[in-house]
């Protein structure tokens, strides 16, 4: 095979696919190279979409014009907001997956886009000339020629098997993995770490007795991840998962153990996850606690494989018969795959710019667990950075760039190439220091007048979405002007709530800002607010707009005041190793990092308030402030 394009994509993982398509939808050639018999966005853990933070970035990138929200939303098994009964900043989509219908979806969103052709076939080394990387050469022989290339290897570059003592060179799932390309990476001075995470048994859901588990169902409502979808999955035509707990024998079964584990016997080297832990961290971590929490969740809807998250172990076949069997409800329990953990080389995030190109190698990108993330939601949200920003380099326009005040996949990007990360990164709510404005409601607000004008929407979806925001701001406008006169149904529904203080006036807004009062209730008394037919989304976008305005006002004043650091710019050239008034750390980690910005260095480890001083005072000693 030889071949040319404008945009090369190496994996059609998570990451790869947003790649290809953002790409491609800008107009530029795509090559989506993928591993023989490997499927598009597989799904070799939980076949999941969404969950804590996950599923708000699910939303922004569908708001960027991605794929994943549209897939995910066609045939969920189950799907319901997490945390309702918390704020309205920590509210997120879940949903269960069809391990192989939602692949399905994608390759036929993909193959909808034009210019994308995905070709099966192996990248052996990067074909480096001119000073840049001009597209790879394939295992077997051949080679592709690009004017961008974007790798996404995931889980597959170098991985390798284990489960005890047994070690088998492959990636997940069983597929084959990826071992020519590291030696190239290597040889282009790129330094290589081994990560590494794991995945639990399989069991078949006819063998188990759900007697003896907690059914957890799915939601009832206009559920969804895409701001174009418009069909909702019904509570009746949702699957249930099921709640059960360890019992004392199975901790028990994993102490006798514990030396046979891969994670313990030496046969592995890679930093795992902090918080997908295996259950032989578990029992390490909390020594007393009396029993863990495990998910039974389905994983096809005709099928009988149910998968037991939180349940991951890098022990034998033996003893995960031996454990499995030790679960209630689960005593006769047939294993149809076997948990493994799976180890795999990774790139130092540290090495890529905000639009994720290499700092020391031009036409080089890199997004997903390649670069040191993990998850499906990290990984799509990186590749469409990454895809978006190589087309738009070629055309000759300004990057698309996010920040960690206007979206989750900006406080990711500048967590990962600002600090690095030395385990597997998972985004997580308590990251964002923004979370109030960073919601599920409003990742529309936040982000899609960016992607028009990267030029990654469709016009429809566009003209939608400005429709939709112009109704939400006339009705905050008529919330914030309308005065409620004392009525008896008003009265009543104030009394209701537990208010007193029916006989007064009261302005729209400010009765919505109180506890308890929620705007679906009010609309009888707003008619010119329920007029303008909002859905169910942007109604809760109006209703915290009105209720949290105090506290966003306050979060906005600090994202202003953090912006004249965000818009000094530091040169790559700054000297940083000779420059005496930082302190040795800020020197060590500041040469390391090189970040772009002084708002960057201000988020670098080791880089304390002095050393930001010391770095103002060296710009405007060179003039550049």
């Amino acid at each position: 095979m030889n071949d040319r394009c404008d945009v090369l994509v190496v994996g059609g993982g998570h990451a790869g696919v947003e790649a290809a398509r953002a790409a491609s939808f800008l107009g530029l050639d795509v090559i989506l190279l993928k591993l023989p018999g490997s499927l598009l966005s597989n799904m070799p853990c939980n076949p999941h979409v969404g969950g804590s933070a996950k599923g708000i970035l699910v939303r922004e990138i569908d708001a960027l014009g991605g794929l994943m929200g549209r897939a995910a939303d066609i045939a969920p098994l189950q799907i319901k907001m997490l945390n309702t009964g918390k704020g309205p900043g920590v509210q997120c989509l879940r949903a269960q997956e069809d391990k192989y219908d939602y692949p399905r979806q994608i390759e036929f969103l993909l193959r909808k886009t034009t210019n994308v052709r995905i070709e099966d076939g192996e990248a052996s080394s990067l074909i480096y000339e001119g000073g840049k990387i001009q597209g790879c050469r394939l295992q077997g022989g051949g080679e592709i020629r690009s004017k961008a290339t974007i790798l996404t290897n995931g889980t597959y570059l170098g991985s390798a098997i284990f489960r005890g003592s047994e070690r088998e060179e492959e990636g997940p799932d069983g597929t084959p993995g990826s071992y020519g390309l590291g030696g190239s990476l290597r040889s282009l001075g790129l330094r290589l770490r081994r990560f590494k995470t794991g995945t639990p048994p399989r069991v078949k859901a006819s063998t188990i007795d759900f007697s003896q588990a907690e059914i957890q169902p799915g939601m009832e409502g206009e559920l969804s991840f895409s701001y174009g979808s418009s069909q909702y999955r019904r509570l009746e035509d949702q699957l249930p998962c099921h709640l059960i707990y360890t019992r004392p024998e199975t901790l028990a079964i994993v102490r006798e153990h514990l030396s046979e584990s891969s994670l313990h016997n030496g046969l592995m080297h890679g930093i795992g996850p902090r918080y997908c832990p295996s259950i032989e961290a578990k029992v390490e971590r909390f020594p007393d606690k009396e029993r863990h929490q495990l998910f039974l969740e389905p994983e096809f809807r005709d099928g009988e494989s149910i998968y037991i998250q939180g349940f991951s172990t890098g022990l034998g076949r033996d003893v995960q018969e031996l454990l499995v069997h030790s679960l209630p409800g689960l005593e006769s329990a047939e294993i149809l795959k076997y948990a493994y953990q799976i180890e795999y080389d990774c790139l130092d995030s540290l090495e890529f710019l905000r639009t994720l190109e290499c700092k020391r190698i031009p036409g080089l990108y890199a997004a997903g667990q390649l670069i040191g993330t993990s998850g499906y939601e990290e990984a799509a949200g990186l590749g469409l950075i990454a895809g978006a920003n190589a087309a738009l380099k070629i055309l000759g326009r300004k990057p698309l760039l996010v920040s960690r005040e206007d979206s989750y996949l900006g406080v990711m990007l500048d967590d990962i190439l600002t600090k690095g990360t030395e385990e597997p990164y998972r985004l997580l709510s308590s990251r964002a220091e923004h979370r109030l404005l960073l919601r599920h409601d409003n990742a529309d607000l936040r982000l899609m007048e960016k992607g028009q004008e990267a030029g990654l929407l469709f016009e429809r979806d566009y003209e939608l979405f400005l429709e939709r925001k112009g109704k939400m701001e006339k009705a905050m406008k008529a919330l914030r002007e309308t005065t409620l006169s004392p009525a008896d149904d008003l009265n009543a529904y104030l009394l209701s709530e537990g208010y007193s203080d029916v006989g007064d006036g009261h302005r729209a807004s400010s009765l919505l800002a109180r506890p308890g009062i929620g705007l679906e209730e009010m609309l009888s008394f707003l008619p010119d607010v329920q007029i303008l037919g909002m859905d169910r989304n942007s109604l809760s976008t109006v209703e915290t707009e009105i209720k949290y305005q105090g506290y966003m006002e306050r979060e906005r004043r600090d994202i202003e005041r953090q912006k004249a650091l965000e818009g000094t710019a530091l040169p790559p050239t700054l000297p940083y190793g000779e420059m005496k008034g930082l302190s040795l750390e800020a020197r060590e980690r500041l040469s390391s990092a090189k970040p772009e910005t002084l708002g960057q260095a201000s988020r670098i480890y080791g880089v304390n308030p002095a050393d930001i001083t010391v770095l103002l005072l060296e710009l405007k000693r060179r003039g550049l402030l």
